[in-house]
């Protein structure tokens, strides 16, 4: 196991990998590039923005995706979203905006496109190996932005079925679902956009869960329902939120749907009350977990049975790093067990942007993490007892960032932060170490293109 002793070499000389050029690569790009600080960027699609490219192979993105998080809220530091784009932007408003950033900062130059990488090691001297179908890259640490829904999980499904199956990573538009009878299973944020999908195309629909979940309306007071995130504490955020489902959806088992056996933001909330009047209205029915299938029918675990001829799951996705040795991650649950989910307490110089589960926008915090990522590299070049210090936290912190929450028991909700939580951690790491906090303007001397901040600039 590599040390991690602040005395070993740190290849100045050799530039940082960054794998993947989707919000979370560019993030990193971005903080690397301010402090002047080398890198070399791969990228196995042919344009910036990862799973929001509908053009990108694998991408589980489909038209009718929005952000679930409001506009507001969802950008990355000090380069708004467009005050023209809607309060949930769609997934085209979302990759044009993820475009302009990396035009506007000048992030395209350091980006191999095309060029998937197919390994990393880490060798004797410290130093890492990247290695593509081109060749070879030295680089003085690895940072893995490459993303965590590109490994589908399917669902073990007993018996014989006389129509299709599939996982919803295949799903991109509704004309799949006309005139046919269409079993959506499962009912995370995913699913339940999907389910409307079916719910307003299909000869008949029907949403599978074994699970019950907490609904929020998009729009609370006037206003996205994630801006009382700013002022209202766990206690005051569950009663608001209480009140308003009480009075604006209610009791959803009147639909078919199982109570939530879990308290408010400790499983995420569905921001999806359109699934909601879809079963008001007979477009779509609820229905138990799925026990077997048998020929044309779907037998569900309460004994009832439809007929179907399509099955969409959407289950999720498996968190893989394929191209980094298991054993370079402490892996628990499917999921990498990096410090502050980003930090490898195995290796020196590797690290994770994005491998995070939160209840709150990522792009934020992101760029929150990339910054503490990007300070540390340059420590260990500029300020190597400083580095040492952070590395000791690295092996041995463990820190609280549940903000209280108690989450639902599944190998998911173990890799779950409450954001508030985080954020103030980082804070006073960063006033811990004495780095320099996010301020507005600080990314300014990056800035290439014209215009003002938030505008979007996109390449033909």
């Amino acid at each position: 196991m590599t040390t991690r002793a602040h005395s070993s070499p740190v290849h100045a000389d050799l530039p940082v990998a960054i794998i993947g050029a989707g919000p979370a690569g560019l993030s990193m790009a971005r903080a690397l590039k301010r402090l002047g600080t080398p890198y070399v960027q791969f990228e196995r699609h042919s344009d910036v923005g990862g799973i929001w490219d509908l053009d990108n192979p694998g991408t589980p993105m489909y038209r009718s995706a929005h952000f679930i998080s409001s506009r507001d809220k969802s950008g990355f530091f000090d380069h708004p979203m467009p005050r023209e784009f809607a309060d949930y932007p769609s997934h085209d408003q979302i990759l044009r905006y993820t475009r302009s950033f990396a035009d506007e900062f000048g992030l395209r130059e350091a980006i191999r496109f095309n060029t998937a990488v197919a390994s990393v090691e880490q060798c004797e001297d410290g130093a890492w190996t990247v290695q593509t179908a081109t060749g070879a890259t030295r680089a003085r640490a690895v940072v893995c932005c490459s993303g965590v829904t590109w490994d589908p999980r399917m669902p073990e499904l007993p018996g014989e079925f006389d129509g299709q199956v599939m996982h919803s990573v295949g799903y991109v538009d509704p004309s799949l679902f006309r005139g046919r009878r269409v079993l959506i299973v499962g009912l995370g944020n995913s699913g339940a956009d999907i389910a409307c999908d079916a719910a307003a195309n299909a000869d008949a629909a029907f949403i599978s869960t074994r699970r019950g979940y907490h609904f929020i309306p998009k729009h609370m007071f006037g206003k996205p329902s994630d801006h009382t995130d700013e002022w209202a504490p766990l206690w005051a955020g569950r009663l608001v939120y209480g009140i308003v489902r009480r009075v604006m959806i209610g009791d959803v088992t009147r639909w078919g749907l199982p109570r939530p056996d879990h308290r408010l933001f400790e499983s995420h909330p569905l921001l999806n009350t359109q699934l909601l009047h879809h079963l008001q209205h007979g477009d779509i029915k609820a229905k138990p977990g799925v026990a077997r299938l048998d020929g044309g029918e779907v037998v569900f675990t309460d004994g009832s049975r439809e007929r179907v001829d399509l099955v969409v799951c959407a289950t999720g996705y498996d968190t893989s790093i394929p191209y980094v040795p298991a054993d370079y991650f402490r892996w628990k649950g499917g999921r990498p067990q990096m410090y502050l989910n980003a930090f490898s307490r195995e290796r020196r110089g590797l690290f994770g942007l994005g491998y995070l589960e939160v209840n709150s926008s990522a792009y934020t915090l992101f760029d929150r993490i990339s910054h503490v990522i990007a300070q540390h590299l340059d420590d260990q070049v500029q300020r190597p007892g400083r580095a040492g210090e952070f590395e000791r936290l690295i092996r041995d912190d463990r820190p609280d960032l549940s903000g209280g929450i108690k989450f639902v028991g599944s190998d998911r909700h173990a890799a779950y932060i409450e954001v508030r939580a985080y954020k103030k951690y980082l804070r006073s790491l960063s006033r811990r170490m004495g780095w320099a906090p996010l301020t507005p303007g600080m990314f300014d001397g990056v800035r290439t293109a014209p215009g003002r901040k938030g505008s979007l600039h996109v390449r033909g």
